[in-house]
């Protein structure tokens, strides 16, 4: 009998299998975090399982899975586990995605009203293979939320529709809360880190969303430890305040593997307390920084905190 080889799954990162591999950096003591296990936990991942839903918490390999899971707050990727983009920061699964599953808004809202979520943040990977970028499918989730959960704020994380008029405005039209775009990172480093995206793009798409919802909340997300500089960052900051944007989140770049872009510093706590405090400064209404703050990290009560915000800015 000849025994045959079992097929090979296919690479999560096909595009990376033959760089060569990147030091690796000894986390330091600040970056810890809890194992997930606790029978919470477990209930949370029965959800999305049950329903059939990704989880950016899961493909990205987020270190915050154990403690937002263990409170019931998962963060849906929507339009598949399957990126067009290849950024050299990413752990989510790179290559040709399939068809759109129907279904996926319907499942998106049961799993967020058996949650009790009282604020749901919807995210998806890159779709350049699609006209609007996934836009229409975004406006469907925000509305079969809307419709089982009306007390439920919602939170988009989307891509930068990047070539895709009209995709921006189909999403604001849904009327989600918080428009979130990330930067990731400034952009010296977007041709190494995020070749797939242009800052300035990304920067005016933020913009737009306000010009076109004047009383949305507009976020944005920057990794550092990556090899920029702080004169860089305080730019990025200036460039998101000239957007009006309302919230910014800084975090702690971790390499997922050693084909991805490697760690080249390790700011402290305290170097994280300085930018947020620099932000403040320069009028954010909210800002998130440590080295474990990603874009969903406490996303619920840092929404009550932004309202909170803005309402004690309106003159009387």
């Amino acid at each position: 009998m000849t025994l045959v080889d079992a097929p090979k799954a296919p690479a999560r990162h096909p595009e990376k299998a033959h760089r060569p591999d990147q030091p690796g950096a000894k986390k330091p003591d600040w970056i810890r975090v809890k194992a997930p296990g606790s029978q919470a936990w477990r209930d949370t991942a029965a959800v999305v399982k049950a329903h059939r839903l990704v989880t950016v918490c899961e493909e990205a390999g987020c270190p915050n899975i154990g403690e937002c899971w263990e409170k019931k707050h998962a963060t849906f990727m929507i339009l598949g586990d399957t990126c067009t983009r290849a950024c050299a920061f990413c752990n989510v699964k790179t290559g040709l995605p399939g068809t759109i599953n129907s279904h996926e808004p319907a499942q998106v809202a049961a799993a967020v009203a058996e949650l009790n979520l009282a604020h749901v943040v919807v995210t998806s990977v890159d779709r350049d293979d699609l006209d609007d970028g996934g836009a229409a499918h975004f406006a469907a989730v925000i509305g079969a939320v809307r419709a089982a959960s009306p007390a439920t704020t919602i939170e988009v994380l989307t891509p930068d529709f990047l070539r895709k008029p009209g995709a921006l405005e189909i999403v604001i039209e849904a009327a989600p809360d918080v428009f979130n775009h990330n930067l990731e990172t400034v952009p010296s480093k977007y041709l190494s880190v995020r070749p797939g995206a242009r800052y300035f793009h990304s920067v005016r798409l933020l913009q737009r969303a306000r010009e076109l919802a004047p009383q949305l909340f507009t976020k944005s997300g920057i990794m550092v430890g990556l090899g920029e500089t702080r004169d860089e960052i305080l730019q990025l900051m200036d460039d998101l305040r000239s957007a009006e944007v309302d919230f910014l989140t800084i975090g702690q770049y971790l390499q997922p593997t050693r084909k991805h872009h490697p760690v080249i510093s390790f700011p402290t706590p305290d170097e994280f307390k300085a930018l947020e405090a620099i932000a403040y400064a320069k009028g954010f209404l909210m800002v998130s920084a440590s080295p474990l703050t990603r874009s969903s990290y406490h996303a619920a009560e840092d929404f009550a905190k932004l309202k909170a915000a803005r309402t004690s800015r309106r003159p009387e």
